[in-house]
């Protein structure tokens, strides 16, 4: 296998300046999605509704914050760079019994204070699942305006954590909301549940937060389980509210047909909006969420980021949950292919391919693309692991083993 010296003359020979590309690596921030490590549970829960499954019975399932915390920390301590987490509201620490309207930044200080000892920046969710008054999959569309009320004091206590995040760890935090609403079988209306979900996102953004400390999106879904016939809140629907009212729109990779490609819709929703946020996660035939692999969706959403120069626009976020493996192994898997996808990327003598497009040398592209697949791509990875102080290659799965044996298997 090439030394590092060696890739860095190949690909200092097609423009591409190596020791660059991992310096921008360096300062890309990827949220890590808590809920991988508890199955979606939360801590005020006892059961997962909402259209949404975990399959699968792995032992060392995190049941409380300490587990979850040491859990999380093992993972990072094996993925390079510093990241964020992203958080769910029913991830709230509390000793008192408190329903999710009323939730304040205080119930989440355990969670500030576990991101500034490791470095870490947080995103928040608010949580419109799993919960008795989101039993029919309808919360912010619901017919019933108690019900419609108790979700938007949800949403709107759940931006004002965020902002706190935001203001307590100088970082940017993206409070993104996602609900279950829709309809099992053809609905008999279309047009008001919409209706009622744009009233009711309104009466969310009424107040406005400093936008160094929040920035606020929405996510759409084409359908889910239980709602297969009708969604309220589709990507229409939210791509056109976001345009209108200055939000973001995020685009979950799951969440579209499967013979949509998120990649392509990238650099179309970054030519009409300032920022764009992503849930990256593999669908297999439906949203099943499974751990992301270094396949070719996730290398073209990739390349896209970096083509369309947009690292500092886009929210890149994780979103998977496999109860079927080892918990840890499946965030450390995901985490390390996203920055290896984007260390792909990176690696891409973009411009050059750009002027064979541009110019019409079909021919010279195509062998060129294909030629790139083979370069000494690992190399650069392994000295990326190394610099940032993390086990190459599959090194990092003895620490695993060892963190099972030793403590997941006894819980």
């Amino acid at each position: 296998m090439a030394s590092i010296d060696e890739a860095k003359e190949v690909y200092g020979q097609i423009g591409v300046d190596v020791d660059k590309a991992v310096e921008t690596l360096k300062n890309v921030r990827i949220s890590m999605h808590c809920w991988q490590g508890d199955d979606v549970l939360g801590f005020d829960s006892k059961e997962l509704t909402g259209g949404i499954s975990a399959t699968g019975n792995y032992p060392g399932r995190a049941t409380n914050p300490d587990q979850l915390m040491a859990d999380m920390k093992e993972a990072l301590s094996l993925i390079p760079g510093k990241h964020k987490i992203n958080l769910h509201a029913s991830y709230a620490i509390t000793d008192e019994k408190v329903d999710r309207d009323k939730l304040e930044p205080k119930h989440f200080k355990a969670w500030v204070d576990f991101a500034k000892e490791n470095g870490l920046g947080l995103d928040f969710n608010p949580t419109l699942f799993s919960h008795p008054k989101a039993a029919d999959n309808l919360t912010l569309s619901n017919p019933d305006k108690e019900i419609r009320d108790f979700w938007i004091a949800h949403c709107k206590a759940s931006r004002k954590i965020a902002a706190y995040f935001g203001k307590e760890l100088s970082m940017t935090s993206l409070n993104n909301i996602w609900i279950p609403d829709g309809y099992k079988d053809v609905p008999a209306d279309r047009f008001g549940p919409r209706k009622r979900l744009k009233e009711a996102l309104d009466e969310i953004f009424t107040e406005n937060y400093d936008g160094k400390y929040l920035a606020d999106s929405i996510e759409g879904k084409v359908f889910g389980i239980g709602v297969e016939s009708y969604t309220v809140g589709s990507h229409e629907f939210y791509m056109n509210y976001a345009a209108k009212n200055n939000k973001i729109c995020l685009l979950d990779t799951g969440h579209f047909h499967p013979m949509e490609m998120v990649s392509d819709k990238i650099p179309t929703m970054l030519l009409f909006n300032k920022n764009l946020a992503l849930h990256v996660s593999r669908p297999v035939r439906w949203d099943s969420d499974h751990v992301i692999l270094l396949d070719d969706e996730l290398k073209e959403i990739a390349k896209e980021l970096v083509r369309c120069d947009a690292l500092n626009r886009v929210f890149i976020g994780l979103d998977f949950f496999d109860a079927s493996i080892n918990r840890i192994s499946a965030w450390v898997v995901g985490m390390r292919n996203m920055e290896k996808a984007l260390l792909l990327a990176l690696l891409t003598p973009h411009k050059a391919l750009k002027k064979m497009q541009d110019e019409g040398n079909f021919t010279e592209l195509m062998a060129s693309m294909e030629e790139l697949k083979t370069y000494p791509f690992g190399a650069v990875w392994d000295y990326y692991c190394q610099v940032q102080g993390v086990p190459q290659k599959k090194e990092w799965f003895k620490e695993i083993k060892r963190y099972e044996r030793e403590v997941l298997v006894k819980r």
